[in-house]
């Protein structure tokens, strides 16, 4: 009796200028830059080479080099993966802007965000290098990406995606995410998003928490979302079904924020998460001494998606950021 054929096995990955084995492993250093004193930089990535085919996707943190939630959301969710058992391959990048994160700092040293220089040059500003090689070696190559971001200095947001929600592959993703809320939003100019998505892939963004900070929630949303769209995509077994959330998600296509129609010290009364309603008072303005100089209130209905947690505001600065469900 003749014995069976096994099917030939999986490629190997090729990224940067090493190969990884399918079924295996591999952490690679993608050569940045050389600092002043002499030292390399690199762009650190793990790669997940599963042993059985399946879709390729990345996960990315820190374009902004002070937003570290999403560092500790890969570290986790990376950590529950084992290339025997994936299907597909996993590119995992934690860190993008290497040198801000260095230094806790949103921008590069140039002050250019990174987040407006793609699909970059191998030729331009150092931004614009850090972009194209991850296009090149990263995204190019994949099909699906998820790209994690916070609030900016002194926000902070409640977890959401951010996606095309006309499209019904990616809106199908966002709703496999399972974050509280998805907010249609639209491209912008020079955005990760906006270069991956003329480049083919699919993309969604999460946005939670605060920068410089772990907060175990949008960390625990995030790590738990990540692993929900591997599954969908059949790179993972479907997941056991957790506790019920206390509400399903919630569809928005549009928000805004209410500013400051005065100068003060903030005291708000709402929280990341509530329903608000046109009109509601969401907090007041103080003058040093505690008099109230003026109230704030909700321009729209909606849910509070994010808040300023800096207590001293000017009049135009934005404070509680609504989004209206559809």
């Amino acid at each position: 009796m003749s014995t069976p054929r096994r099917g030939r096995p999986r490629e190997s990955f090729a990224i940067g200028n090493v190969r990884v084995r399918a079924g295996s492993t591999k952490e690679v250093e993608l050569p940045i830059t050389r600092l002043v004193t002499g030292g390399d930089v690199s762009l650190p990535v793990r790669v997940i080479h599963g042993r059985e085919p399946g879709p390729t996707v990345w996960v990315n943190a820190a374009v902004h080099g002070d937003e570290v939630l999403g560092v500790e959301v890969i570290r986790r969710a990376v950590a529950t993966l084992s290339a025997k058992e994936l299907r597909g391959t996993l590119v995992a990048v934690p860190v993008v802007n290497v040198l801000g994160f260095m230094t806790g700092d949103r921008y590069l040293p140039d002050r250019r965000d990174l987040n407006r220089s793609f699909p970059g040059s191998a030729r331009g500003s150092l931004a614009s290098r850090i972009a194209h090689l991850f296009m090149t070696e990263v995204v190019r190559k994949c099909e699906v990406g998820i790209d994690l971001h916070t609030a900016s200095d002194r926000r902070a947001n409640l977890p959401q995606i951010r996606a095309d929600l006309d499209d019904p592959r990616t809106r199908e993703l966002a709703e496999a995410f399972g974050a509280p809320l998805m907010l249609h939003a639209k491209l912008r100019d020079g955005s990760l998003r906006q270069a991956a998505r003329e480049a083919g892939a699919t993309v969604l963004l999460y946005e939670a928490g605060e920068a410089l900070r772990f907060d175990e929630h949008p960390i625990a949303v995030g790590v738990e979302g990540v692993r929900r769209v591997l599954a969908a995509l059949g790179m993972i077994d479907p997941l056991p079904p957790g506790p019920a959330p206390e509400r399903a998600p919630v569809a928005a296509r549009s928000s805004g924020w209410v500013r400051a129609r005065g100068t003060g010290i903030l005291h708000l009364e709402v929280g990341l998460g509530e329903q608000v309603e046109a009109g509601q008072r969401l907090g007041g303005l103080s003058d040093t001494f505690g008099r109230r100089v003026r109230l704030v209130h909700a321009d729209r209905a909606g849910i509070v998606i994010g808040l300023t947690t800096a207590p001293i505001v000017n009049a135009g600065d934005a404070l509680v950021h609504v989004a209206t469900p559809d």
